[in-house]
């Protein structure tokens, strides 16, 4: 146990949250999404949701400054200007813990796949609310 870290950070993820650069991006993915053969690294938390991942990533890593859109959800396929329940989750997270809150942008399907599997990791969770996955970009500590 850490002092001022938040539990539900396991040893691996902080481990790959401290080794991401600036620039490198980190997937929190739902149940449904398909982490291990995306082709990052794979962290399972499975007994959380991705709302508290994205609570406790956010607290101890910054959103990156130099891009517009350093945090990304998968659109509404047939529907791109849906906001699904957990991206207005996501959103309100970001409002209250992120050092420098954004405005999440969406991506399509297969585009937020791609861009997944470019990823430093993925952490798949035990989300259950659809399009509960989102994209995050670490930025830098001055």
């Amino acid at each position: 146990m850490l002092r001022d870290i938040d539990p539900i950070l396991s040893p691996e993820l902080l481990y790959t949250l401290r080794a991401m650069g600036h620039g490198d991006e980190i997937v929190i993915a739902d149940a449904n999404f398909p982490g291990s053969s995306a082709g990052p690294e794979c962290i399972r938390a499975d007994g959380s949701s991705a709302s508290e991942i994205l609570k406790a990533v956010l607290s101890v890593m910054p959103l990156d400054t130099f891009v517009p859109d350093p945090a990304l959800t998968m659109q509404v396929v047939g529907d791109p200007e849906a906001v699904p329940v957990a991206v207005a989750d996501f959103q309100s997270i970001i409002d209250a813990t992120a050092d420098n809150p954004q405005r999440i942008q969406g991506l399509e399907r297969f585009a937020f796949y791609d861009r997944a599997a470019n990823a430093f990791a993925i952490v798949q969770t035990g989300e259950r609310r659809l399009y509960g996955n989102i994209i995050l970009k670490k930025g830098v500590i001055g």
